[in-house]
């Protein structure tokens, strides 16, 4: 699968432009419903990656794009609930992720790893 961060606000994931944040979960991409979170902002300056969305467990690594200049916050219940199901959380700019998905493969039997792309 590839991605890219094309400029601040918008990525390209297999060719198709978004203009949103993106959740990519077994190689299908849909929007972040970022809502849940947004009672956080105040606390974080920006609208953070909390337990309350729908996040995307299934793989074996959570990897989230933290944006064009690395600003979102990613709460720490979301790295202990990572921790408790044995998932490695990777969080970098999203360039960086973008960059990364180039080497993950989809190995035999398993989902592609959960993937989470933030692009403001």
């Amino acid at each position: 699968m590839k991605a890219r961060l094309v400029k601040f606000g918008q990525i390209e994931v297999e060719g198709k432009c978004y203009t949103h944040d993106v959740v990519i979960d077994g190689g299908k991409v849909r929007k972040r419903k970022k809502g849940p979170s947004k009672q956080f902002r105040e606390r974080f300056g920006h609208t953070p990656l909390s337990p309350e969305e729908e996040i995307p467990w299934g793989g074996k690594r959570l990897i989230v794009g933290t944006g064009a200049h690395g600003a979102l916050p990613v709460m720490d219940e979301v790295l202990a609930e990572a921790k408790r199901r044995g998932i490695e959380v990777i969080a970098a700019p999203t360039l960086e992720v973008c960059q990364l998905l180039e080497d993950v493969k989809k190995g035999p039997g398993l989902r592609y790893p959960a993937l989470h792309l933030l692009t403001a």
